[in-house]
C-alpha cells in the first residue's frame, strides 16, 4: 500500500496544477520522495497489446478478471465488461496500480478493461491523425475484447466509466454510442473540458485546442457533452444509458459536476448523483469504483 500512497501524492499534484492552468515547472519543487517499487500485478490482472491500425502503434491494456472467470478455459459462462478510463497525465496501469479494483471485482460478474488513453481526452485529435483514441476504443478495442474473451457482446453486457478526464470520456461515449452501453460512470469528471481554450485555461487549454480544434469549430461542438445533452429530444434521452455520477465536496471540479447534474435533472435523464467528502484523489476514486461495481451489478440483473 505504501507504493500507492506515494503515487497518489505525485499524480494528484500534477493533475491539479495542469487543470488550474499552472505550469508544473513553475510550482515549488517538493522534497523528493523515495522511488517506490511497483507492486506486482495481482493474479487476476493480465496485460495485453493490440496492434492498432488507427493509432499506428501497439496499444497496451489490462484486464481484471472476476473470481469465477477461468482464464485458461473452464466453464463457458459469459461476462459483462466495464471499460475503465484513466485520467489526465495517467495511463492504463493506474486503476490496477492505484486502487483495489482487482479485489472488488472478485465479488462481481464483470471483466474490467483498462485502455490506454494518453492525454487525448478519449477523442480523435484534429491535429494529430495518429491520436484517434475514441475510434480506437470503439472500433478496435471493443471488438478485440469481444472476439478474444467470453463477453456478453451486446449493450446489455457493456459499461464504461472513468475518473476526471476518463469521466468525461465515459459520458461522451455513452452519449454518442448509447447502443453500446447499459450504464456509464463518471467520478470527479472533467465534464466541461470542451469549454477549455488556451485563452481561458492556460496549459490544459492549449492541449485541448489541439485535440478539439478552435472554440467555434464543429469538432469542438461535437465534443461538448453539455451541448449534446441540451439538444437531445425525448426519444434520444430515452435511449441513453443509466448515468452514475459522483464528485467530492472539496474537489476543484465540484461546480462543473453540480451543473451537469442539474442539466441531467432538467432533461429527465435517469441518473444517480453522489456528492461526498473528498478531493481529486485516488482515495475517492478507489471508493467510487467499489460503489460503481455494486450499482452496475444491480442494473445488470434488471
Amino acid at each position: 500500500m505504501r507504493y500507492k500512497k506515494l503515487t497518489f501524492v505525485t499524480l494528484s499534484a500534477a493533475v491539479m496544477a495542469v487543470f488550474c492552468g499552472v505550469s508544473i515547472a513553475q510550482t515549488p519543487t517538493p522534497t523528493p520522495s523515495p522511488t517506490p517499487t511497483p507492486i506486482p500485478m495481482a493474479a487476476n490482472v493480465k496485460e495485453y497489446k493490440l496492434a492498432s491500425k488507427l493509432m499506428g502503434r501497439e496499444m497496451p491494456y489490462r484486464i481484471v478478471f472476476p473470481g469465477d472467470y477461468e482464464i485458461d478455459g473452464g466453464p463457458q459462462k459469459r461476462f459483462a465488461v466495464i471499460y475503465l478510463l484513466h485520467g489526465l497525465t495517467g495511463n492504463y496501469r493506474n486503476w490496477t496500480d492505484l486502487t483495489r479494483v482487482e479485489e472488488y471485482v472478485r465479488d462481481h460478474s464483470f471483466l474490467i478493461v483498462t485502455p490506454e488513453g494518453g492525454n487525448g481526452w478519449y477523442s480523435d485529435s484534429v491535429a494529430n491523425e495518429k491520436d484517434k483514441y475514441e475510434s480506437y476504443i470503439i472500433q478496435e478495442l471493443i471488438p478485440e475484447i469481444d472476439k478474444n474473451f467470453r463477453t456478453i457482446a451486446t449493450r446489455d453486457g457493456r459499461a464504461v466509466a472513468g475518473l476526471s478526464m476518463g469521466g468525461y470520456g465515459a459520458v461522451k461515449f455513452g452519449f454518442k454510442y448509447p447502443e453500446k452501453f447499459f450504464i456509464i460512470g463518471t467520478f470527479s469528471g472533467a465534464l466541461g473540458v470542451a469549454s477549455f481554450t488556451a485563452g481561458n485555461s492556460g496549459q490544459i487549454g492549449r492541449s485541448v485546442d489541439g485535440i478539439f480544434g478552435p472554440a467555434d469549430s464543429e469538432s469542438r461542438k461535437t465534443s461538448d457533452i453539455f451541448g449534446m445533452l441540451r439538444e437531445m429530444n425525448a426519444d434520444k434521452i430515452k435511449a441513453l444509458p443509466f448515468i452514475y455520477q459522483s464528485c467530492g465536496n472539496e474537489d476543484f471540479l465540484i461546480q462543473n459536476n453540480r451543473d451537469f447534474m442539474a442539466l441531467l435533472s432538467e432533461k429527465k435523464v435517469p441518473h444517480e448523483y453522489r456528492q461526498l467528502p473528498g478531493i481529486h484523489f485516488y482515495t475517492f476514486w478507489d471508493d467510487q469504483i467499489r460503489e460503481f461495481l455494486a450499482v452496475a451489478q444491480r442494473k445488470l440483473k434488471k
